[in-house]
Order: structure tokens, then sequence, then C-alpha cells
């Protein structure tokens, strides 16, 4: 490999402060701030503003969309009845 052309790989932080929560691993991102971690060590902290502490899908607190409401509702916009398409009984 060629010297000089690869960013440096190191140890940083990365912080979700809506969530309170960070984690320590290896990347090439680069930050102005840094953090005194649990070790005692000084690393860069990256904020990122979603991370799995905070993302509904990791959560649990995503939405459920209610299929069967949006065709109801889609039928009654657009005039449609429910009993459109059926022969009488």
């Amino acid at each position: 490999m060629k010297k000089g052309i690869h960013p440096v790989y190191r140890p940083v932080v990365f912080r979700d402060p809506s969530a309170n929560h960070s984690f320590l691993t290896r990347s090439t991102a680069a930050s102005d701030k840094t953090i005194t971690w649990e070790d005692g060590a000084t690393y860069p902290v990256v904020d990122v503003d979603v991370s799995s502490a905070s993302h509904p899908f990791y959560t649990g607190r995503g939405r459920i969309l209610d299929t069967a409401g949006r065709v109801e509702r889609f039928n009654q916009r657009y005039g449609r009845s429910s009993r459109a398409g059926r022969p009488a009984a």
C-alpha cells in the first residue's frame, strides 16, 4: 500500500445525545471534539442523530400501519361502497 494516501483508522467515540448513548469503535471519521472515555483515555467524538438506542426499528417504538383502515378510507374517499362488484344476495 502507498504511504500517505489512506485515512487514519483509529478509535472514535460515537455519541447519540438524544438517547444519552455512546459507544467506542474504530473509524476513519474525523472530529475536532474530544471526550474522556471510561478507560481514562481521550478519544475524538462524533455526534450522530440516530443510533440503535434511538431508532424506532431497534427500540420497538415504530408505528404499525393499519392497512385495513387505509383501504376503508380510500373506499370512503372515492365513493366505492363495500358491496361494489359483488352480486346481490
